[in-house]
Parts: structure tokens; C-alpha cells; sequence
């Protein structure tokens, strides 16, 4: 794999995204990260999913999603898949985000059981609204089961992105902890849930969270046919 990269610590996969640049999710990210998770279910006990220094992840392959209509649904299709897949991984995962995470990325970070932020000045949250996009159901869902209700709207319909101590207030996030902190926090959060029996974690997890994720598979079709991209 070049674009994720894997270890195993311990009893934890680590797992980091690291594409150069902004760790886009595209057809070749999807399917790395797709192996990494295979990889971790057959010989790890949890997962920590993080990014490279500076970005967790921007969202989806600009390059794909302006390419056409058609292209844009294809990826985000395929990249939602992925981010149901992240939410009902049946070990814990805590995501660290190394910085930004947008878009699609920062539905990434919605699916860690426990969900870290680096200091700094770094944004959270989804734009899509902001650039001329209608907002997915997969993402309208995802805020709807993790951030604060409060903050709700502001996170979907109003496009507002958050600092770091914002994104924590709001719910997008448990922690906000040092740069050079983040790893090892990570470590140590996956595992303490690793220490939890994993029969009855992986189906509460499903029990938790299996009515949203049924309800953004049963309204794809909808859901694709409604959806836009601005122009170049």
C-alpha cells in the first residue's frame, strides 16, 4: 500500500493516511483503507485511524467530483460505503485527527468510537452547503447520531466549520490534545476499549448504530439522484 500505511502495536492496528498532500478519498484510498481494515479485524484487537501531519483527511477527490455529474455520485457512493463500513467496524476505533478534516473527512472522524483533535489552528466540520453542494443524508445522519443537537443545524444547513475547542463544544470531538500528545493518547483510548469484552462491544456497536445506517443505504438512490456539484 502506498498511500496508507499499517502497523501493529501491540494488539492495536494503527493505521495512517498519507497521501503527499491532503489525504483526498479517492478510488485508490478507498481500497487501501478497505485492506487495512481487513487486515486489523483477522489480527488486532482495535484500531486507531489517523492521518499525516496537519490534515486527517479534506474529502472527496476534487479531481473525480468535478469531472462530471456522474463521476462525482460514483465516488461518493463508494466513499460512503467506506465511512458505513468505519461506523460499524466491530473493534474500537478511535480516529485522531492530525489536523484538518473536512467534508467527507470530517465524517471520517464521526465514526470513531472515541474521536481526537489536534491543537492547533485546524478546521472540522462539513462545507459542503458553503461551496454549492447539497449536504448527503449520509453526512446529515452522521451529525444527527454524534454532535451535539444544539449544533445541529450550524453543522449542516449553516456549513460551519470549527476550531479545534469549537469542534469539542460541539460534539464533533471527546478530546483536544497536544500535537506531540496525539498518538500516544490514541494508543491508550484503543486500548482501554480493547480491554472490553469484543463479543458484546461489536453488537451493541451494531444495536447503536445499525437504524442510521440502514436508513442512508435505503435512500441512496434519492439521495444520488438529488445531489449536485457547483461548476468549475
Amino acid at each position: 500500500m502506498t498511500l496508507v500505511h499499517y502497523t501493529l502495536e501491540d494488539d492495536v492496528a494503527v493505521v495512517r493516511m498519507d497521501d503527499g498532500k491532503v489525504n483526498a478519498i479517492s478510488y485508490a484510498l478507498i481500497e487501501e483503507l478497505d485492506a487495512a481494515l481487513d487486515r486489523a479485524t483477522k489480527e488486532a484487537k482495535a484500531l486507531v485511524l489517523t492521518g499525516r501531519p496537519g490534515v486527517l483527511s479534506a474529502g472527496f477527490d476534487l479531481k473525480t467530483m468535478m469531472s462530471g455529474l456522474d463521476a462525482a455520485r460514483a465516488l461518493v457512493r463508494r466513499g460512503g460505503e467506506l465511512i458505513l463500513r468505519l461506523y460499524l467496524h466491530p473493534q474500537p476505533l478511535v480516529v485522531a485527527a492530525s489536523g484538518h478534516a473536512l467534508a467527507g473527512g470530517a465524517l471520517v472522524l464521526l465514526t470513531g468510537d472515541v474521536r481526537l483533535a489536534t491543537e492547533g489552528k485546524f478546521r472540522v466540520g462539513l462545507n459542503e452547503v458553503a461551496i454549492g453542494m447539497p449536504l448527503p443524508v449520509l453526512g446529515m445522519e452522521l451529525v444527527r447520531d454524534r454532535v451535539e443537537r444544539r449544533f445541529f443545524t450550524r453543522s449542516t444547513l449553516f456549513a460551519q466549520v470549527f476550531e479545534p475547542s469549537e469542534a469539542l463544544e460541539a460534539g464533533w470531538v471527546d478530546a483536544v490534545v497536544p500535537e506531540d500528545e496525539l498518538a500516544e493518547r490514541a494508543l491508550a483510548e484503543a486500548r482501554r476499549l480493547a480491554s472490553l469484552p469484543k463479543e458484546a462491544y461489536a453488537l451493541t456497536k451494531t444495536i447503536q448504530r445499525e437504524k442510521t445506517v440502514n436508513y442512508i443505504r435505503a435512500t441512496i438512490d434519492l439521495d444520488m439522484a438529488r445531489l449536485s456539484v457547483p461548476r468549475a
